[in-house]
């Protein structure tokens, strides 16, 4: 038996699914739900193999959600919008059914779960073709047994922390597996700035620049903290500060 589980906040596509998975009795939805959280729990508990997963929803989208996860089943995604579907198969998804869809259609995505099943991980990434897809505003990650929203605008900086990185707001550090590079390609650059390999910078937060030793400098933010700026980023400082 193949543990199904349907993500959707739209109740007619849900039993449109349900009634397309009817055809395969081998199929048996564990669970339907109508947003990322509730999708996430269900996951954790049912541990299906495949999930039809919507994109807009309430809360956090499709996509956010999958983030969140160590290790997603194979996802066919069911949207109304097509301007996703790069976004979609450069996390591999199984397939992209665009609503309204037919049943004909439908039937394709089964056969390619068939044909490829678990075989087809989930890997979320930043890279170039999401942001020509639409820029992220936010940044969603787990803390704890909880799920933290933070927006762009509360970001303070930004440090490298190996795989990972530190994001600072006045709330605290949280914890985020991602690149520094990934990020510097999706923060507004008229807002953030890479001072330093390891480190960017909302530029509203810098209050002084300080020499700190030979063709180096320290950053003064606004919450106290120091960042430091290398050779190579004090030339962009000095450009987007305009001195």
């Amino acid at each position: 038996m193949i543990r199904t589980l349907i993500i959707d906040d739209e109740p007619l596509a849900v039993d449109i699914v349900r009634e397309y998975l009817s055809s395969f009795p081998e199929f048996q939805v564990v669970k339907t739900c109508n947003n990322g959280f509730e999708g996430i729990k269900a996951i954790q508990e049912y541990r299906p193999d495949l999930i039809f997963l919507d994109i807009q929803m309430p809360k956090i989208t499709g996509f956010e959600m999958l983030e969140l996860l160590d290790n997603p089943p194979a996802v066919i995604f069911t949207t109304a919008y097509d301007e996703y579907a790069l976004k979609a198969f450069d996390m591999h998804a199984l397939d992209y059914l665009l609503k309204p869809f037919s049943r004909e259609r439908f039937a394709n995505a089964i056969a390619k779960y068939r044909q490829i099943g678990s075989a087809a991980p989930v890997m979320p990434s930043f890279d170039d073709k999401e942001i020509r897809q639409g820029t992220p505003r936010r940044i969603v990650l787990k803390v704890k047994n909880e799920i933290k929203i933070i927006p762009f605008h509360d970001i303070i900086y930004l440090e490298a922390n190996d795989d990972y990185v530190n994001i600072y707001t006045a709330e605290g550090k949280f914890l985020k597996n991602k690149t520094l590079g990934s990020f510097e390609k999706i923060l507004d650059a008229d807002t953030f700035i890479r001072v330093h390999r390891s480190y960017i910078v909302k530029i509203g937060m810098i209050t002084k620049i300080e020499p700190y030793q030979k063709d180096s400098y320290l950053l003064k933010l606004q919450n106290g903290e120091t960042v430091p700026v290398s050779r190579t980023g004090f030339p962009r400082l000095k450009a987007v500060l305009g001195f």
